[in-house]
């Protein structure tokens, strides 16, 4: 091989080839232009007018959205109408806390409406927070609970509610807030709907206490689902492909994506015990976790106007008349923290999609964290993850570059053998090859050492791409989003110089077009990577930088030797 290198920038251009493909099956991302404070900062009279507002100009948003939760027994959701305009949206309960903005409609007694404090829009809104859940319709992405009952009556995500209050504060000093929902029936039957939100965290424990106060059996099972509208993620960086749709976990199963295709496709039917259901996003996601002693059944359906839900409901329970019983769930709504994910469920860490790779990008994403701590800064975390890289793979890049070093030293042996042999080439072929088992050199040794590491440095990229700590994480200088490109295309530009500079030290290939293909490339990459978050294109820099000093040193030890 006359330029071994040619393989590592063959792969890279493959998989930055596959990147640009998934950007273009996306839309490219609507920006969200706010101009009104954000909800949390509204008073309740604010609020109600907003929202009156709304349903003025959004007749979608104010008719509702309904769907049928599948059911295997009994009069279910079914018999419920489905007509729009039965659907308003009644009054708005607003809980908040250090880590959430939540409002809870009445009709239903559902999450409609979720806000992140603590993770504002862009760097340029700092007081606008990104909005993860809401029922406008154009990106509708809410959550839905209730029961299934085939006798006796009971809620589901069309009942109702009562609520003593309709704003709750977590209050400094307070761990924990609890939210109550009241429903009753003429028959008897009273069902007490608890959200209990907890200081700094982003799950929400919800409790449903069924109270049969009739003369006969309650039959019926718990269930909860998310439904979302397939729309463009907005807190996605441009050129950057990441999943968005529905995931499923079981501990038989393990962790499946059922994306928007799959969901048309076939609903999915499945009973499985320790499970979970997901929406999520890049960055974000929603989940609800059922408990895990029980047997659930996770389904999904499609409805019109391309909305898709996904979700599970509980086995079914009887109780007899005076008998009660509290159902349980979480949910879980906001950044996919992988630390704070791992303690409420199993698996819910996997929806920070680091694909296939995971086993090495999980070590990856362990060793970034511990410079972080030391640091306090993700731009330096990720020089030093990259150096730490570079030293563990220093013996397979020495071998590399050695190889590619005797390679350049007899660059041009090579070139008058292709003259002289420019009419034949097979005899062209033989020579080549006794020239190379007569200096001793393998003309693949340059390209083994390298495909080892590309699977490391693609988990790398991915463990950048979908972390949420590197979002707006601040590095230096005129760097100050990570997760951003570079606003002066800085970056790019050196790492398009640090390419070319490894192409000088590399043995230019012998064949002319060849040749061209390689001088393109540090170009292509720099106008690719102009796009790229911040925090990728700095990891190649520095990546680039260290490769051209070992690759220098050795170079220059191998053409001494050979004087």
């Amino acid at each position: 091989m006359d330029n071994s290198r040619v393989l590592l920038f063959a792969a890279l251009a493959f998989v930055l080839l596959l990147l640009w493909q998934s950007w273009m099956d996306q839309y490219m991302p609507v920006e969200n232009n706010v101009e009104q404070k954000p909800a949390m900062e509204l008073s309740v009279e604010e609020r109600a007018q907003a929202k009156s507002i709304q349903r003025q100009n959004n007749p979608v948003a104010q008719e509702g959205l309904p769907d049928v939760a599948a059911s295997s027994e009994g009069p279910a959701l079914e018999n419920i109408s489905t007509d729009l305009n039965a659907q308003q949206s009644k009054e708005r309960i607003v809980v908040k806390t250090d880590a959430l903005y939540v409002e809870i409609d009445r009709l239903g007694g559902d999450i409609r409406i979720v806000d992140l404090p603590n993770y504002p829009v862009s760097k340029t809104e700092p007081d606008i927070p990104v909005r993860l859940l809401t029922d406008n319709a154009e990106d509708l992405f809410i959550s839905q609970t209730g029961f299934l009952a085939s006798n006796g009556g009971a809620p589901n995500h069309l009942s109702e509610w009562s609520s003593s209050k309709l704003e709750y504060t977590l209050s400094a000093g307070e761990q924990s807030l609890e939210v109550p929902l009241i429903w009753t029936n003429s028959e008897g039957i009273r069902v007490t709907k608890v959200y209990l939100f907890t200081r700094g965290s982003h799950r929400v424990e919800q409790k449903m206490e069924v109270v049969n106060g009739s003369s006969s059996a309650w039959k019926g099972r718990q269930y909860q689902q998310l439904q979302r509208r397939k729309s463009d993620d907005k807190n996605k960086p441009s050129f950057v492909y990441t999943y968005l749709g529905g995931v499923i976990y079981s501990l038989e199963d393990g962790y499946e994506k059922i994306d928007f295709g799959d969901m048309e496709d076939e609903n999915l039917s499945r009973d499985r015990p320790a499970g979970w259901s997901a929406m999520i996003q890049h960055y974000f996601l929603a989940a609800w976790v059922p408990p895990a002693e029980e047997t659930n059944h996770f389904y999904t359906k499609t409805l019109s106007d391309a909305r898709y839900v996904i979700g599970s409901y509980s086995q079914s329970y009887e109780l007899a008349p005076g008998d009660s019983k509290v159902f349980k769930a979480n949910f879980v709504v906001g950044p996919k923290l992988q630390h704070e994910l791992e303690e409420i469920a199993p698996g819910l860490d996997l929806t920070v999609d680091y694909g296939k790779l995971t086993f090495l990008a999980k070590p990856v994403f362990w060793l970034l964290e511990k410079y972080y701590s030391l640091f306090g800064n993700w731009g330096w975390a990720i020089i030093f993850v990259t150096l730490s890289i570079k030293l563990i793979f220093f013996k397979l890049s020495e071998a590399s570059y050695k190889s590619m070093a005797k390679m350049r030293v007899i660059q041009p042996r090579l070139k008058v053998l292709k003259e002289r042999y420019a009419d034949d080439k097979q005899r062209l072929n033989q020579e080549m090859m006794e020239m190379y088992k007569k200096e001793k050199i393998n003309p693949l040794g340059g390209c083994f050492p390298i495909l080892i590491q590309i699977p490391v440095f693609i988990s790398l990229y991915w463990v950048l791409v979908e972390s949420v700590e590197m979002r707006q994480a601040p590095f230096m200088l005129w760097i100050n989003d990570l997760s951003a490109a570079d606003p002066y295309y800085i970056l790019p530009v050196l790492m398009g110089i640090t390419m070319l500079i490894q192409q000088r030290l590399n043995p230019s290939p012998l064949d002319p077009i060849q040749q061209k293909m390689m001088m393109a490339l540090p170009v292509v990459f720099a106008v690719f990577f102009a796009f790229f978050p911040a925090g990728l294109v700095l990891y190649w820099v520095f990546n680039n930088s260290l490769s051209i000093a070992q690759q220098w040193v050795i170079t220059r030890r191998i053409e001494a030797a050979s004087k």
